[in-house]
């Protein structure tokens, strides 16, 4: 039997996630215990406290759908951001926040513009839709918006920008974006992947709801995956003014968002001891794995967000040996980078078992 299916379909390459505990220890016959996963740039602190009881609470509900609009949550997330309910999109992680952007304005003939060696979401997007891609090259492998903002077409509907930046880490100021976006037409749509916000320095931080106040064409993209900790929980979020919120929760799925994930995501966001703890200990922690490639005389991006990219050479090899050693970390070959692995940022023993087994993974 022969599936009819568009090409621009087949030729998509599926997403790789990072390879689970589980899967390496039946590979090679390890400990799951002794096992240290750095490849997802998920929270080393696990979910907080705080979430585990308001799910133990949502429990008892659960033989009902939950509130598909999500009225507690957009309460929460309007109270924290000060910005009206109709101007929040919810999502099943913050990669459904951009795959619903995407369906909701690109269409085949037209086209999306983002950077070279940006998140892979934003090309799987494009491509499942059958839109064309304009990728801007790079600049010190980071996003160069003076050059995206000048390859914009008229056919261009959408531009991405990841800010911080997967899987490089690299950083635009303020100060850059806004000049971005004053340039971008107010008929393209700039999505602003703010995923890694959390982890940014307090002088580095600004508030881009303001943003969305002022650009009608901005849609800004956020997770609770990374520093709130509840990345198997899969809630993520878009502030935009209601003309888009609409369009998108048009595409977007009932119930997108489960009852415990809500729940859950509610106590987070009010957590700022949490979130503080979360920061201080990725701030420490990329300081010694920054100071432990230095020592190895390794070449790394100065990372913004709860990983860092290292230049190992092999990186195929040292992958290898490191999964060996009982140490997943994540080869980004698929992003055009196949001398680099990025590495999360661990609890403190972590982080020291992969810098202890990371000469040996050199060859050296």
């Amino acid at each position: 039997m022969s599936i009819h299916a568009p090409e621009y379909v087949r030729k998509i390459a599926p997403y790789q996630a990072g390879k689970p505990i589980s899967e390496l220890a039946r590979e090679y016959g390890l400990d799951e215990a002794s096992i240290v996963k750095l490849a997802s740039n998920e929270n080393p602190l696990g979910m907080p406290e705080s979430a585990r009881r308001a799910m133990a609470a949502a429990i008892d509900d659960l033989g009902r759908y939950p509130d598909s609009n999500g009225f507690e949550l957009k309460a929460e997330i309007a109270r924290r951001y000060a910005v009206p309910q109709d101007w929040i999109t919810l999502g099943n992680g913050s990669n459904d926040i951009l795959e619903i952007a995407a369906h909701a304005l690109l269409q085949p003939g037209e086209s999306a513009v983002y950077s070279q060696y940006s998140f892979v979401v934003y090309a799987l997007a494009t491509q499942a839709i059958g839109a064309r891609a304009i990728v801007v090259p790079a600049r010190d492998l980071g996003h160069d918006l003076d050059a995206m903002a000048a390859a914009i077409e008229p056919d261009t509907r959408i531009v991405f920008v990841a800010n911080p930046n997967n899987p490089t880490g690299t950083f635009q100021p303020a100060p850059a974006v806004q000049a971005f976006l004053e340039k971008v037409p107010q008929d393209v749509v700039v999505v602003l992947d703010e995923a890694y916000n959390e982890y940014l320095d307090p002088g580095l931080r600004f508030d881009s709801s303001q943003w969305v106040r002022r650009f009608p064409n901005l849609i800004v993209s956020r997770t609770l995956s990374k520093a709130y900790g509840l990345a198997g929980l899969r809630v993520g979020f878009a502030l935009a003014q209601p003309e888009l919120t609409d369009l998108m929760n048009r595409i977007r799925q009932p119930f997108n968002v489960n009852s415990l994930a809500q729940a859950a995501a509610i106590a987070a966001l009010g957590d700022d001891a949490f979130l503080q703890h979360s920061y201080e200990l990725n701030r420490q922690g990329k300081q010694r794995l920054e100071k432990g490639f230095s020592e190895l005389g390794l070449q790394y991006v100065p990372s913004y967000g709860n990983f860092v990219l290292v230049r190992v050479g092999d990186s195929a090899a040292v992958y290898e040996r490191l999964l060996r050693a009982g140490v997943i970390v994540r080869p980004v070959a698929g992003y055009g980078l196949p001398e680099w692995l990025r590495v999360s940022i661990g609890l403190p023993e972590e982080n020291e078992k992969f810098l202890a087994a990371l000469p040996a993974a050199l060859g050296r």
